[in-house]
């Protein structure tokens, strides 16, 4: 990146961009340099010098409006000239600017905090953009739904044999001989209780069951006894003895049960749906505005708390991000009993008595939410979240939101676009660029 210097032997990117292309015109109303001073505070002045803000907020967002990887996204911005002008860059660069690891560092270093502002900046893009007005923020709907973490199905089989591996290969690497491994027994004994559960020969099954189980009791004790009086390695096993204890004592009808080892914080939520009674991972709360689908929050909470418990935190976080405090929030009847005490009006779909003709209409609109958070899940990646603990949760849940964003600008201004080539049909054949009068963010009717 380069401040508008000039190269001999490379030609700078505007001169072989298209300047109407949708990337190009969002770069104009993403406010990039609020994240320098959002973000200063995490790096200090010291050691290796920090990749540019704007490269990494606009790779995150690369990344979730196009539904990719770390890996991916880092791939195609090599060789896409557009994405490298929406970072910032000003020639074209023939090597990846990070390696992809770098993105889960810098995630771990903003933290959730960090991505409200991120997700802030697109509620204020989206604005200049014309996706939304600036009134549509006083009349938001609000609804839950469940982000899945990428974890296998959970089945008792499954657990108790990757814990017992997962020790085993802990003791091996701290070099702590066992009386025995029971790693071949376990996976014999795993298998034929899938294939007895599949069989619907659940005696069987839970013989196997019970054998697993055993199995990893007998060397979870030997672990302990080998550890025992040495600080440092009870120290490592500390939290994965912890994992391995909790797996043995839960029942088949406990509340707050292990569902994965490598993510502890899952939880099972039943939404009621036919073809996913039940789904994996954390609730996330979401809010929008209910004219044109605006995400302004997307509040992450630990645990399976009841959907009306959610929404003073959600309202919270929209009115901190957005700027503005909601008068009518619109909800679903899972929000009966809900928790907000603030000064917005919560309407509750099937209410009809004292409403106005507008509230009756912004009252069936609440449903739209719903394609929202579809849109979300099926391109931002709030189907299946990739990232590490509660924080990532939160984090996920935020860059989702902030891609949906994203893509509401791009379509506000490819509609904008079209609607001044319509007007001015000399436009193309005299400029390329937008006119003085209507520059992006210069009008958001």
């Amino acid at each position: 990146m380069s401040a508008g210097k000039t190269d001999l032997f490379r030609e700078r990117l505007d001169n072989i961009i298209n300047p109407r292309h949708s990337l190009v015109r969002l770069a104009g109303v993403v406010p990039w340099d609020r994240f320098d001073d959002a973000f200063g505070g995490f790096f200090k002045p010291v050691g290796r010098k920090a990749k540019p803000t704007r490269l990494m907020v606009g790779l995150h967002y690369l990344k979730h409006i196009h539904d990719l990887s770390d890996e991916e996204v880092v791939e195609r911005w090599v060789e896409n000239p557009y994405w490298q002008h929406f970072c910032g860059f000003e020639f074209f660069q023939h090597e990846p600017p990070i390696d992809a690891s770098t993105m889960t560092r810098w995630r771990k270093r903003i933290g959730p905090e960090g991505m409200e502002e991120v997700l802030r900046a697109t509620v204020e893009a989206a604005l200049r953009a014309g996706a939304a007005k600036p009134s549509s923020l006083e009349r938001v709907s609000v609804d839950t739904t469940v982000q899945p973490k990428a974890i296998a199905h959970p089945t008792d089989s499954r657990l108790y044999l990757r814990a017992l591996q997962t020790l085993v290969r802990q003791a091996k690497r701290h070099g702590i001989v066992l009386r025995q491994s029971y790693t071949r027994l376990a996976k014999r004994a795993s298998i034929k209780a899938g294939r007895y559960a599949h069989a619907r020969q659940f005696r069987r099954m839970r013989r196997e069951l019970k054998r697993l189980r055993t199995f990893l009791g007998r060397v979870y004790r030997d672990v302990g006894r080998k550890i025992a009086g040495d600080d440092l390695l009870e120290g490592r096993f500390a939290h994965l003895l912890g994992l391995v204890e909790r797996l043995l004592a839960q029942k088949p009808k406990d509340k707050n049960k292990l569902y994965a080892l490598h993510a502890p914080e899952v939880v099972c939520i039943s939404k009621g749906k036919a073809r996913t009674p039940y789904e994996f991972g954390c609730k996330v709360g979401i809010a929008a505005t209910n004219r044109e689908g605006l995400v302004v929050a997307a509040k992450a909470f630990e645990g399976n708390p009841y959907d009306g418990h959610t929404l003073a935190a959600t309202v919270a976080q929209a009115t901190a991000l957005s700027g503005v405090e909601p008068e009518r929030v619109y909800v679903d009847k899972g929000y009966r009993g809900h928790d907000y005490k603030g000064a917005a009006s919560v309407m509750i779909a099937g209410r009809s008595r004292g409403l106005t003709p507008t509230m009756k209409r912004e009252l069936k609109r609440r449903s739209s939410i719903e394609a929202n958070i579809g849109h979300m899940k099926n391109e931002g990646r709030l189907d299946r979240n990739w990232l590490l603990g509660h924080a990532g949760d939160a984090i996920n849940a935020l860059l989702a939101a902030a891609a949906h964003n994203l893509r509401l600008a791009i379509n506000a201004l490819a509609l904008l676009l079209a609607w001044i080539l319509a007007s001015r049909p000399s436009a193309h054949a005299k400029s390329d660029t937008w006119p003085a009068t209507l520059t992006p963010g210069a009008s958001t009717a």
